[in-house]
């Protein structure tokens, strides 16, 4: 090898000391994320407990510590400076052969070693997990929204879903996609959950200084809808996966596609129960109606079966009186009752359609509605004149002309007035996309039965059919073919007609979702005219999808559930004799479930944190009683659980997840999750403040 040149001995040199500033800087900057969270924090608490004159200097308090991209390292500034800044007189001319103006390839043992270095950093984080909230989860946030007023909750069944994906991930029966999303779900080292019965968000929100734990170490902290707070159960919410449309690709080619609309339909009302306003009349109650009244003679199930849940109707877009920013929203729209009952086996249905043209506001306004009974009575057909001038009568779907609605006076207000004196308090609203139809009438109701969800020939749940193809099928009527536009009151007709057939048949009846992609013979088909094999495959469909541990425990993977005999009782309604179940001493790796009953809750988390890292999923459920939450003991019952947190979160492996969730109170406040992914800190890492 040629001798090299003093410059060029140079340019060595400094590219060594920037490839070591560049290491530097990359550890520092993964050192500095957990700095820039710690100051943000500080810098928030210190907002909260200043007074408003202190308002300005603690913004830039904030800034200062935030907007830092790294803290200062006078060894590091030093070095840079040296080298940006620095010129040596190299005394003496340079040479002028051609080696002088080459760059040399670096070589030797330190940059090898840096070099190496920064391979495998790079190595490391593509394979780390990561976790983020989306637009649904931010809104249930609790640090991004810290009032109330502006968070809109997600469901227990949201995290039932995230804990599946974390397991499984696209071969989970549900993904998280409407609230969060989860990177590299196979590098997740395991999923640990800790269900706290009896503590609630309130709880949480008023004492968070007696859970540090839970404020630092898991940084995602949503406000949770859950089942106790009507009077549910969140271990049936949590344990069993509802039958869904969703399936991964061996369970569509095996059973096909399975759905919720088979979920108990009393927890479908209840739920309702938290955002309507709702009078709960013992003797107006479901099993009343079951026992002494029966199903109508027209109907072979209970129509409320039919209902659209809570959920459902946040995700078709239905208006519904949620807090946050979905009360701003609808700030402007009216209830169709004060207040309603609930809804029964024997409720009065109602078909209803709109239709609308297009105004100078640039938006739908109604112009025309149709509400029809179960015997196809038309009960109210009005035009409608818009607030605003009609640009478009849109009369190819409409039906609308400028001459049908010269000298109608008809308000929406007119409207709105009327529906809430025709409509009974229980009534259920039926008709095809009725999302629509609602927001164009400002009006929000409980009940809705939407035929674009109950009928399916597509097999996908988010591929609607129109309504015009499940006439055709299924009633072989022809509607909506005129050149002149739709007609309301045919349209409202329609849907009655088609779900009057579904109730006389069955609640899998012209869906190819419930029933796997089945042709149009068979969805059509009435239940008792099914083949053996037809009818065996709702029933292996049936007990497929019923239980979390069913799914939990697929691919080799084990569970454990942790809990006191109690809890363990209820439990066992989940675990199905097709799995492996031990009990704690006798459990080895042929065993798919771990069941362990411990005397109390010390116990439980105890022995959780003893075979957390044996297995995939470990479940630990305590209970704390009223009597352990009243002002004499409260902070001590608060410490104890910021304590069960850092005790699990300490025997967990890097990259696991962990969940806590405070179950809410009953009839009461509502629930808290609190997530994170456990993150590898260098042993010779020190925060700074």
């Amino acid at each position: 090898m040629k001798n090299l040149t003093t410059k060029q001995l140079q340019r060595i040199e400094k590219k060594k000391k920037k490839m070591a500033a560049l290491l530097e800087i990359t550890k520092l900057n993964d050192k500095d994320r957990e700095a820039k969270m710690l100051a943000l924090k500080k810098a928030s608490i210190e907002a909260d407990q200043s007074n408003t004159n202190d308002t300005d200097s603690s913004q830039v308090s904030m800034e200062d510590n935030v907007t830092r991209k790294r803290p200062c390292n006078e060894d590091l500034k030093e070095t840079l400076l040296e080298d940006s800044t620095k010129k040596e007189n190299v005394g003496g001319i340079e040479e002028s052969n051609t080696l002088a103006n080459k760059k040399p390839r670096l070589s030797g043992d330190e940059y090898l070693k840096l070099k190496q270095e920064l391979r495998e950093r790079k190595k490391r984080l593509k394979i780390i997990p990561r976790f983020h909230l989306k637009v649904a989860g931010e809104s249930a946030s609790l640090t991004i929204n810290a009032k109330s007023e502006n968070r809109i909750p997600i469901f227990l069944s949201d995290i039932q879903h995230l804990l599946l994906y974390s397991l499984h991930g696209h071969h989970s029966p549900y993904v998280p996609a409407r609230w969060c999303h989860l990177e590299k779900y196979n590098r997740v080292t395991h999923t640990v959950v800790l269900v706290v019965e009896g503590l609630s968000l309130y709880h949480f929100m008023a004492y968070e200084s007696m859970f540090p734990h839970i404020t630092s170490k898991l940084e995602h902290r949503v406000e949770v809808v859950t089942p106790t707070a009507y009077g549910g159960s969140v271990i049936e919410d949590l344990a069993a996966v509802p039958i869904t449309g969703m399936q991964s690709d061996k369970l569509l080619k095996q059973y096909g596609s399975l759905e919720a609309a088979l979920q108990n339909n009393s927890d479908v009302i209840k739920l309702l129960l938290t955002v309507f306003p709702m009078h709960r009349d013992p003797s107006t109650n479901a099993e009343k109606f079951k026992t002494e009244y029966g199903l109508p003679k027209t109907d072979k199930f209970p129509r409320t079966l039919l209902l659209l849940s809570l959920c459902q109707m946040v995700e078709e877009n239905y208006p519904v009186p949620l807090k946050g920013e979905l009360a701003k929203k609808y700030g402007n729209y009216i209830m169709t009752k004060d207040v309603y009952v609930e809804a029964n086996e024997r409720s009065p249905m109602f078909g209803l359609d709109c239709e609308m043209c297009k105004t100078t506001i640039g938006e739908l306004e109604l112009t025309r509605i149709s509400l029809v009974d179960e015997s196809m009575n038309v009960i109210y057909d009005s035009l409608v004149k818009p607030d605003n001038r009609i640009i478009d009568y849109l009369t190819q779907f409409s039906g609308i002309t400028k001459e049908m609605l010269e000298g109608v006076t008809t308000t929406l207000s007119d409207v709105q007035q009327t529906l809430r004196k025709l409509l009974p308090a229980d009534a259920i609203l039926v008709g095809q996309s009725l999302n629509s139809d609602l927001h164009t009438l400002k009006m929000m109701h409980p009940y809705i039965i939407d035929t674009s969800v109950i009928f399916n020939i597509t097999g996908d749940r988010y591929r609607k059919t129109k309504l015009q193809i499940l006439a055709r099928e299924f009633l072989g009527e022809r509607i909506q073919e005129s050149s002149s536009g739709h007609c309301s009151t045919q349209d409202s007709q329609a849907s009655m007609k088609l779900v009057q057939l579904k109730l006389a048949n069955s609640v899998d009846y012209g869906d190819a979702v419930l029933l796997g992609r089945c042709n149009m013979e068979i969805l059509k088909m009435k239940p008792e005219k099914r083949t053996d094999n037809q009818q065996s495959l709702k029933i292996e469909i049936r007990k497929y999808a019923t239980s979390i541990f069913k799914h939990v425990t697929k691919d080799q993977k084990t569970a454990a559930i942790v809990g006191n005999g109690e809890v363990m009782n209820e439990y066992s309604r989940y675990l199905t004799s097709s799995i492996n179940i031990m009990d704690d001493e006798n459990f080895d790796k042929n065993d798919q479930v771990r069941l362990v009953v411990a005397d109390n809750n010390k116990q439980a988390v105890l022995r959780a944190t003893q075979i957390v890292m044996e297995h995939a999923f470990t479940l630990c459920h305590v209970r704390i009683g009223q009597e352990k939450l009243k002002s004499d003991k409260i902070e001590k019952t608060f410490r104890t659980v910021n304590k069960w947190v850092y005790k699990l979160w300490q025997h967990m492996a890097v990259n696991g997840l962990a969940c806590v969730i405070f179950a809410g109170e009953n009839n009461a406040a509502n629930g808290a999750c609190f997530l994170n992914l456990k993150r590898e800190i260098p042993e010779d890492y020190t925060i700074r403040t």
